[in-house]
């Protein structure tokens, strides 16, 4: 049974506190913690004097403090950390810190940040910028017939995981530190961890079985240093558990963008041409923001064929909240932009929605958005062609109907593709260690984290296939720094493609060395052997050794048998050198479509129906895909309709889920997830990743429905019920007068 963080204690265990900036720009001019430490409880106040190490951290830049010496940069910025014996007692303490802080202006805006003198960091505001070009996008608007702009806006959103960020550290008389934390990547954090602590990385242990969700939210650092820190000093189990306040406030979230797009079309709907601008609110640290921004360029133009492309993005520090990963990574809010596009399109060319997409579907060996050839596994077509010959299609007359006048029904229909892995120039693998035990059951053990998506089970049936015995005879072991291998982060839909290749290679070992132990034993020659179930066996005989006499064998003999394989992702033909990560070689597709109540009395909208037709290749676990489309076809509703973190002048509007809200069971539609199994020829039985593209294509849809019923332009989401309700009115009124 899988045990989180929350649900660990140690004995002698203390709990940390953090205190948090009370302003979203200011200088720190003291820090005085001497009544803190006088408080009940209190053990120990640590600063930024405590810190032995590097006092940053960041997987791109180490731009972010472990604990904030001179300045802070928005609200959930750490100063101090409090070590007490109970809860209660450190986060009491934290009101008798006194900081004397110097307020400074604030740059909430992402269009200010690139013009301002306010310097967030010293080096300016401006992260990173890319500009990738394809063709020639000036001649793509001569020929145009169309040419449409418009701007789109995406907003904060929060991963609004069960489990909050946090975890517990132990060390032992050794000084080996052990933490149990809400991690993506043990492996990575211990680089982090090692750096900040000025210690030894083989003394630190990070382990991250199973968490209570991520979605990108426990990618980067959260309390993992902290949680180092307080221990190494105290010499004391230490825990600390963000609640829901600190995890909205600190934690970091789905960046929200600005995007421009100009597009040109001839009159019979095909593409020709798309200029983008991209501006990213990054809030006041790197972390994954820059290279998400990339991936919004790399994605913006959609899974079409456009000759001519102009795509130009910036990621910009502001005093917001962190931006950081998020399923869909960049991809969500591009997908936004260039379907809503496309309806526009759509309407104003008089081309059936669908078979506008239809159309310009990339296929097989043709360059994509960014001059590259992606790997032959393009399955957007099928799914489109899925959705073309579902009923709710067929059928739009019937399912528009309604009952009361103030009640309008729309149906809408979106695209997306989804780079899978890290991308070009970052080295992308998986590992893998298969170990035959006692009995004939095996160990697996691959360092993934499985954050609720279920890759364990996948895992475990990869292996099964290829080890030929039952899913129940292996024993799985995931994300624990010490006893599995690297296998890079559970990112990227990435972890299926790169673990099951890594497994099955892994796999295919055992299987020699047990067909070698096997002709041993039975006296024939490794060629005429074959797996059956839980044995080798002598092919057209019925001579066969089981898998547990080969153990038994072993164990006699002091022996043992343990496969290793490391895979490393194959990579697209084209690099760019002034953007690394781009471009993606493999991408998953998918078409989605929704049905869509409105009500024009008050602006509410319920989604009747979705229908997901996700291309991921060959379908390794069907309840799983189906899951995963379930869930994030509501993660993607709650983008489009209700999800955002109000933030003014760096101050946040909604600090709980009483204002911050996210869809229920009671809003989820009822969902139908219509696979196509476009076999991707490099991945593990012809899979690749789903994980995220399940996110993407839900928003545009939705808010294409909207369009459908009501015939209203919306250019920003979410799209509330009062944001549609005095569209709808405005143009209601227009159409009287």
């Amino acid at each position: 049974m899988a045990k989180y963080v929350t649900d660990r204690f140690f004995p002698n265990m203390l709990w940390g506190a953090v205190l948090r900036s009370r302003y979203p720009h200011a200088l720190i001019k003291g820090i005085d913690t001497s009544r803190a430490e006088a408080s009940k409880g209190v053990v120990a106040v640590l600063t930024h004097k405590d810190v032995p190490g590097l006092n940053a951290f960041g997987i791109i830049n180490q731009d972010q403090p472990v604990l904030c010496k001179d300045k802070v940069r928005y609200l959930g910025d750490s100063i101090a950390l409090v070590l007490a014996e109970s809860k209660e007692c450190a986060y009491s303490a934290l009101d008798l810190i006194e900081v004397d802080y110097e307020p400074l202006p604030v740059v909430s805006d992402m269009e200010d940040a690139l013009k301002t003198n306010i310097k967030i960091h010293e080096k300016g505001n401006i992260i990173e910028h890319v500009r990738i070009t394809k063709g020639d996008v000036e001649k793509g608007f001569r020929e145009a017939d169309l040419i449409v702009e418009e701007t789109y806006y995406t907003p904060r959103q929060m991963h609004t995981f069960l489990e909050t960020e946090g975890g517990v550290a132990t060390i032992d008389q050794d000084g080996n530190i052990t933490l149990f934390v809400g991690s993506q990547y043990p492996n990575r954090d211990i680089i982090q961890i090692a750096r900040s602590l000025n210690y030894p990385m083989e003394k630190i242990r990070v382990i991250a079985h199973y968490l209570g969700g991520g979605f990108g939210g426990k990618d980067e650092i959260t309390a993992q240093i902290l949680l180092a820190l307080g221990t190494l000093k105290t010499g004391r189990p230490v825990k600390i558990v963000w609640n829901r306040e600190e995890s909205l406030i600190a934690g970091q979230k789905r960046l929200p963008m600005k995007i421009t797009l100009k597009t040109g079309v001839t009159k019979d709907g095909k593409l020709l041409a798309n200029k983008a601008r991209i501006i990213a609110d990054n809030g006041p640290y790197t972390c994954l923001g820059s290279a998400i921004m990339k991936l919004a360029v790399e994605h913006v133009s959609g899974p079409y064929y456009v000759p001519h492309t102009d795509l130009e993005g910036f990621s910009v520090y502001t005093n917001n909240c962190i931006g950081s990963a998020f399923r869909g990574f960049g991809a969500t809010q591009a997908t936004f932009a260039i379907e809503c596009q496309l309806d526009l399109i759509s309407k104003k060319i008089g081309i059936d929605p669908l078979e506008l997409r239809l159309k310009n579907a990339l296929r097989d060996y043709q360059s994509a958005n960014l001059g590259h050839i992606p790997s032959p596994s393009v399955g957007i077509a099928d799914t489109l062609e899925t959705l073309k010959n579902h009923d709710l299609w067929k059928n739009k007359g019937y399912y528009l109907k309604t009952d009361k006048p103030y009640l309008k029904r729309g149906i809408g229909l979106a695209c997306s593709h989804q780079g899978c892995g890290l991308g070009s120039f970052f080295p992308d693998y998986g590992a893998a260690t298969i170990i035959l035990l006692p009995g004939g059951r095996f160990a697996l053990k691959i360092g993934c984290p499985d954050l609720g998506q279920g890759n364990g089970t996948a895992f475990v049936m990869i292996a099964s296939e290829v080890l030929c015995c039952n899913p129940e005879d292996i024993d799985l072991e995931i994300g624990d720094t010490r006893s599995t291998p690297d296998s890079g982060s559970t990112s990227a839909s990435r972890t299926t493609y790169t673990g099951g290749r890594a497994i099955i290679q892994a796999g295919n070992k055992m299987k020699a060395n047990l067909f070698a132990e096997a002709s041993r034993m039975l006296g024939v020659s490794p060629d005429s052997l074959e797996l059956r179930p839980h044995c080798v066996a002598v092919k057209d005989s019925d001579l066969k050794v089981t898998y547990a006499e080969i153990a038994e064998r072993l164990s006699k003999e002091n022996r043992s048998l343990e496969c290793y394989a490391r895979f490393d992702w194959p990579t697209a033909d084209l690099e760019f050198k002034e953007a690394l990560g781009l471009p993606h070689f493999i991408y998953s597709y998918i078409s989605e479509m929704a049905l869509v109540e409105v009500n024009v009395l008050t602006g509410e909208v319920r989604v009747l129906k979705a229908v997901v037709s996700p291309d991921a290749g060959r379908i390794i676990n069907r309840q799983g895909l189906e899951g995963q489309a379930e869930g994030g076809t509501v993660m993607g509703m709650g983008y489009a309709l209700m999800e955002e973190i109000r933030q003014v002048d760096g101050h946040y509007m909604n600090k709980d889920l009483s204002t911050y809200i996210i869809p229920t069971a009671k809003d989820a539609p009822e969902i139908e997830t219509v696979p196509v199994e476009k076999l991707e020829a490099s991945g593990p039985f012809g899979a690749k990743g789903i994980g995220e593209a399940v996110c993407n294509p839900i928003t545009p849809a939705i808010i294409n429905a909207i369009r459908n019923a009501l015939g209203i332009n919306i250019t920003k989401i979410p799209a509330t019920p009062e944001d549609i309700y005095f569209m709808a009115k405005n143009k209601f009124d227009l159409l009287r007068s």
